[in-house]
């Protein structure tokens, strides 16, 4: 007889339940579009941001691009500034930057 408690065993990964979304459609083409940088205020996001913008406009002529910083990165974004990014903005980049 085995007089060893029995092991529990915590699964870390949880579950995550979601709604499936369908994907927003994709421009045929960046030119001509305006670019909204979001830098989440991570150490290196603003440098990682910029290079890819530079490394994007060598090859994209886009009719503006508009940069945007979070509070924190370890918030969420402020809804208001959510709402200016989408309502002036056609495509959006961001990154960790760590």
């Amino acid at each position: 007889m085995n007089n060893e408690p029995d092991l529990i065993v915590f699964d870390p990964r949880g579950v995550v339940e979601t709604e499936p979304l369908a994907l927003s459609e994709r421009p045929a083409t960046l030119d001509g579009l305006r670019l909204g940088v979001l830098d989440n205020t991570k150490w290196n996001a603003n440098r990682l941001l910029r290079k890819t913008v530079a490394k994007l406009q060598e090859e994209i002529s886009f009719a503006a691009v508009n940069y945007y910083r979070k509070e924190s990165f370890s918030k969420e974004a402020d809804p208001a500034l959510i709402a200016a990014i989408a309502a002036d903005n056609d495509i959006v980049v961001t990154a960790i930057g760590d």
